[in-house]
């Protein structure tokens, strides 16, 4: 009889923890009459099936076909086992195997993702319909609960701290499962059946509302939060992944004081709002706006903002100078219970202070919100990964990542090149994200923010630490940007004198071109535009307006933008007019040097001079190509920002001013036959802006050009480098190309001209992609055999 019997033993590897994996499983051996187990371990899920051979094979292709909405599966191995013959004893789920040194808190104990084979980990997914139907039911046990969750939504990596995922190693494992939910949890038709984070008001944690000193505020804590914001004070609220700083949107002296308080003077603000409908009240919303709004992930969503707000005026402060909003719709159960409190629109910022990271630990919150919050609603689950919101901009049905975070960290993404050896990839200093991998899966960290000051850098060290214990990653290869005074290099410098991982130097453009390869499972050859604020160059200066020819193993220079200096080094960043100052010079006396010219010079007379002669003495001011700093300049020259409080934010402004009725463009030098290449003088766009506005040409009219000219270039370029290399394809990366306006004019055109167009999908355009790209080109040198042998 045992050859009618079958019995296997399936490995499952991929998202296949907390997403209720098992409790599918066991309902799938069930519908074929299948004896067994299945069990979490180190990899993945461990699963044994003995029964009817074709039973086994259709219980396999629906493991691969009917997985659980939030499973992603990258591989099913199967193994034959010896056939026990017993009599069908039914399906178990077993208690989870591996730990490290016996300890279940402390991670990994296998592989890892380094081999191949570590348990992966889904991102918090968003409160789900059926839970959302329950949180309002008031004959339901959880009604009003505002940490209800189930299998299919609700904290998963921010309460995380090691594999297998089992409520001992998550934040939950303090609180002891009632005997209702322990009902629920056990009860394979429930669909909280084997949910880890559950939890009800009788068992699990509990919300509190406290003045700022920490003395707790009587009353419901949700009706009081609503009365504060409501009466114009600042809430902090611990979220999923941090806390969060709360105000009324329509109140302009709360949002004001939010920003005096924050140090954050004219970033735009998120809004929550309760549902579709109030987003479509304030934003014009089209079919990709309105997935990301509603669907599992909910980040905030960049979109283009109504001429009249209708019925839910917001304050001025929120948003200055800007047509677009940042907007998103409740995601855990707990802003749903506010939302439907205060039933308007309020705004949900990071808490935190500019500049330093996010709050996510009780006592630090307490200490370093306090004097910014008047008062918190916290609860005592605690937090394990700080995680911030996620970022997304849409504009015409096109996305654009611009934070990956919240929802989507640490979903894995795919090498297009194996890893030989397991690599750690250290990003770069501004939007900072760090990148572990092996073999084809890379586990990207979610955004840190801006390694500028301990706090951050101790956020990412932090990082670093719990994503090598969590995935099993040890790094054998140690990937970092080339410039010298980047935090994130000198930690790799540290690291691989602490571990012996060998350092692999990944210039700062090549690695923004390998992670738009990555993002669209490409390996070159491509034509890589790569425009950003600026990063270091193989030559000793500022690269930020490249052209390259470039695959995962290496590029070549083939065109740039025409170096400028850089008056004054960092200064000319948070001083756009010192841009302005430095490109007028290139342009020549006529533009540069007139005692009654540009409204730019008037308004900086005094020190106009200094500037251009230290600009000229090329002390303090190294060259760039940089065209986020030419962005920088033309938005100087039209007025529209002087000096900024934070990155891109000139850039931003000009996006904003130009015209999108406007079609034409300005005519560019494009210098062909030097020896390195093409140079594009950005000159000739400062002379072009500079004429236009004397002439008494809009603002908008300017910036549109200004634009276009710009798509124009990129098209021009991307011909010639086609037609002499054979190179069909382009690929658009760095945090120029979070412009959406510049994005919607280059891709058409660069398709017209039989173009292949990568974008970015998945990992942010800006240097919150690099340690991707960083970790993409070292695993292709390590496959080519460019670096030092792998060690056995």
């Amino acid at each position: 009889m045992d050859s009618e019997r079958s019995r296997v033993r399936f490995r499952v590897e991929g998202i296949v923890q907390g997403v209720g994996f098992r409790p599918f499983v066991h309902a799938a051996a069930g519908r074929y009459a299948l004896s067994g187990l299945v069990a979490n371990d180190d990899a993945g899920v461990l699963i044994e099936v003995e029964g009817a051979a074709d039973a086994v094979r259709r219980f396999r292709r629906t493991l691969e076909e009917e997985a659980p909405p939030l499973a992603v599966i990258e591989r099913v191995s199967a193994e034959p086992v010896p056939v026990e013959g017993l009599p069908y004893a039914g399906f178990t789920i077993a208690a989870s195997r591996g730990t490290v040194d016996g300890d279940p808190a402390c991670g990994t104990g296998g592989e890892g993702v380094a081999g191949g084979r570590g348990a992966l980990v889904c991102p918090d997914i968003a409160t789900c319909a059926d839970c959302t139907r329950e949180l309002f039911a008031p004959a339901d046990r959880r009604f009003r609960y505002p940490f209800i969750n189930c299998t299919n939504c609700g904290p998963r990596f921010t309460v995380v701290r090691g594999t297998p995922y089992d409520r001992i190693r998550t934040t939950m494992a303090e609180f002891t499962m009632c005997p209702a939910c322990a009902d629920e949890y056990h009860d394979p038709s429930d669909r909280r059946f084997h949910a880890q984070p559950l939890c009800c008001p009788a068992c699990g944690p509990a919300l509190r509302l406290v003045d700022s000193s920490g003395a707790a505020l009587h009353g419901d804590p949700l009706a009081g939060a609503a009365d504060l914001l409501r009466a114009g004070r600042i809430l902090a609220v611990k979220g999923l992944g941090g806390y969060h700083l709360a105000v009324d949107a329509g109140n302009e002296t709360a949002v004001r004081a939010l920003r005096s308080r924050k140090h954050r003077a004219g970033k735009p603000f998120a809004v929550m709002v309760p549902d579709l409908p109030a987003a479509e009240r304030l934003c014009e919303v089209d079919p990709a706006g309105r997935e990301l709004l509603t669907g599992v992930r909910r980040p905030i969503v960049l979109l283009p903002r109504r001429e009249e707000a209708g019925e839910a005026p917001l304050a001025a402060a929120v948003a200055p100078g800007r047509r677009d909003l940042g907007l998103l719709l409740p995601y855990t159960p707990l802003h749903r219970l506010l939302s439907a409190e205060l039933t308007g629109p309020y705004v949900l910022t990071s808490g935190n202070v500019s500049d330093e990271p996010l709050a996510f630990r009780d006592d630090d919150a307490f200490a370093r919100l306090t004097g910014v919050a008047d008062a918190f609603l916290t609860h005592d689950r605690p937090i394990h990964a700080r995680t911030d919101d996620s970022v997304v901009r849409v504009r015409g049905g096109r996305t654009i990542p611009v934070r990956r975070a919240r929802g989507y960290a640490p979903e894995p993404l795919s090498l297009t090149e194996p890893a030989p050896r397991p690599v750690l990839g250290c990003g770069a200093e501004l939007k900072n994200t760090f990148c572990l991998a092996g073999d084809r899966t890379a586990v990207l960290s979610p955004h840190l923010g801006d390694l500028e000051n301990h706090e951050t850098l101790r956020s990412f060290v932090e990082g670093v630490a719990h994503f090598r214990r969590l995935f099993g990653i040890e790094p054998a290869l140690i990937a970092h940007d080339p410039h010298p005074e980047y935090l994130s290099s000198k930690y790799a410098y540290d690291l691989a004198e602490e571990t012996g991982a060998e350092l692999v130097g990944v210039q700062h453009h090549h690695a923004h071109i390998a992670s738009c390869l990555v993002d669209n499972g490409m390996r070159g050859p491509v034509v890589g535009v790569a425009f950003d604020g600026l990063g270091y160059g193989t030559d000793g200066t500022l690269w930020g307006g490249e052209f390259l020819v470039a695959d995962l193993c290496g590029f070549r220079r083939a065109a740039h933008f025409v170096p400028v200096p850089l008056p004054g080094g960092t200064a000319a960043i948070r001083e756009p007019w010192r841009m302005a100052v430095a490109y007028l010079d290139a342009c020549g006396e006529e533009y540069g040097g007139r005692e009654d010219g540009l409204p730019v010079r008037r308004r900086h007379g005094d020190r106009w001079e200094k500037v251009r002669a230290v600009a000229r003495s090329g002390v303090n001011s190294p060259l760039t190509s940089s065209v986020g700093r030419l962005f920088d300049a033309v938005a100087a020259i039209l007025g529209i920002r002087d000096t900024v409080d934070h990155e891109g934010q000139a850039a931003a402004e000009l996006e904003q001013c130009a015209d999108p009725s406007v079609r034409d463009a300005y005519s560019v030098r494009i210098d062909g036959g030097r020896i390195d290449g093409d140079r594009i003088d950005g000159a000739d766009l400062v002379r072009s802006v500079v004429d236009d506005l004397r002439a008494g040409t809009a603002a908008g009219t300017i910036a549109a050009r200004f634009h276009n000219s710009l798509a124009h270039v990129i098209v021009e370029v991307s011909r010639r480098l086609g037609e002499t290399t054979g190179i069909t394809v382009v690929a658009l990366s760095g945090g120029v190309f979070q412009n959406a306006l510049l994005v919607d004019r280059t891709v058409p055109a660069l398709r017209r001209h039989g173009f292949e167009v990568l974008t970015h999908r998945r990992v942010p355009p800006n240097d919150g992609g690099i340690s991707l790209g960083q970790v993409a080109v070292a695993a292709a040198l390590d496959a080519a055999g460019a670096l030092g042998p792998a060690s056995s």
